[in-house]
């Protein structure tokens, strides 16, 4: 009887979710999950086909975000435009600026909730690609209904844009393409590539294949980025530091990241530190790259050569398939 009875209330309350729509789930943080049951049951946001929403007048979003300085780390008000016609996204460091601080396009933006990071239950962390390095940008909003339609407008945007570009691809696929959050996060320490510097204490993130380090947990730019790649290219993770590893550690619980041009090594705090960065990198390499993954490898680091070709595409990647949207976004563009 229950369960038919949430089968009933489902079915009116979450009749016309917008595919772009974030559903948070149990792990998600407090301000998603609220203003999701906020959305169904206080606002009836998804009762009605064609229903007007504040993320997705299908023209442009804009309003003021609290930022973070990058240099001085206060928190500042600052005008955000989001436009689909554009298909950017803008910030001005004044209300009645005419030039736009920065002016990021949507399809190389990254949206997750960092409250704990951030320190503030409505923390938003935007990431983007600038020169194919990643630039992080804090924001939050003191209502927490006004910080969930900016993320899920940013996601609107993202949708209507890529499904203009790519008409093939399925809604699934595109939906796929949008936000999404990091692996992992947390403290390790690192050595340098001689592997006889001290070990010192960084911030890491591991945002799929792209695992970037940083002083702080809220710096703008990363201090180095590491791409991470598949088993059957050589990439794997082991337990544990090479024997006879020089350099000074405070931390005993090793990890070694073995690509096919150098060693990567790490420490963790604690033994179960240890376990959830080796899942998590062993999730990242047991997957097979996909040729837009190869690009990027090609791009990042040019450890394979014979990548950089006038044929604007990496010759050592494997076969395209359309059914891959990854690929096919890359390969399209």
């Amino acid at each position: 009887m229950a369960k038919h009875g949430n089968a009933v209330t489902k079915a009116i309350y979450e009749a016309h979710i917008p595919i772009y729509y974030y559903q948070p789930t149990y792990n998600d943080c407090q301000v998603l999950r609220e203003q999701w049951i906020r959305a169904k049951y206080e606002r009836r946001e998804f009762t009605e086909p064609g229903k007007q929403l504040p993320y997705s007048d299908g023209k442009s979003r804009e309003g003021i975000l609290w930022k973070r300085g990058r240099d001085n780390g206060q928190f500042l008000p600052r005008k955000f435009l989001l436009s689909e016609r554009e298909g950017c996204l803008k910030y001005f460091t004044k209300q009645d600026a005419k030039e736009p601080k920065i002016n990021i396009k949507i399809d190389v933006i990254n949206a997750t909730f960092q409250p704990v990071k951030i320190g503030n239950p409505n923390g938003l962390q935007i990431t983007y690609l600038k020169d194919n390095k990643t630039r992080n940008i804090f924001v939050y909003h003191e209502s927490g209904k006004e910080v969930v339609d900016w993320f899920n407008a940013i996601r609107s945007v993202q949708f209507h844009y890529l499904k203009v570009a790519f008409p093939i691809a399925s809604d699934n696929e595109v939906k796929n393409r949008l936000t999404r959050n990091f692996l992992k996060e947390g403290y390790m320490e690192k050595t340098g590539p001689k592997q006889r510097e001290a070990f010192k204490k960084r911030w890491f993130t591991l945002d799929h294949r792209r695992l970037m380090y940083f002083k702080d947990p809220l710096d703008a730019f990363a201090k180095g980025e590491v791409f991470v790649g598949s088993r059957e290219n050589g990439y794997s993770v082991q337990k544990g530091l090479p024997s006879g590893t020089q350099g000074n550690f405070s931390w005993h619980y090793g990890l070694t990241i073995v690509t096919p041009d150098r060693e990567y090594l790490f420490t963790c705090e604690t033994e179960t530190d240890q376990l959830d960065w080796i899942a998590a990198f062993t999730s990242v390499i047991n997957q097979a790259m996909t040729p837009q993954e190869f690009a990027s490898k090609c791009l990042d680091a040019a450890s394979l050569p014979s990548c950089h070709s006038s044929l604007g595409y990496c010759p050592n990647a494997p076969p395209f398939s359309f059914t891959t949207v990854e690929a096919y976004f890359k390969f399209k563009s």
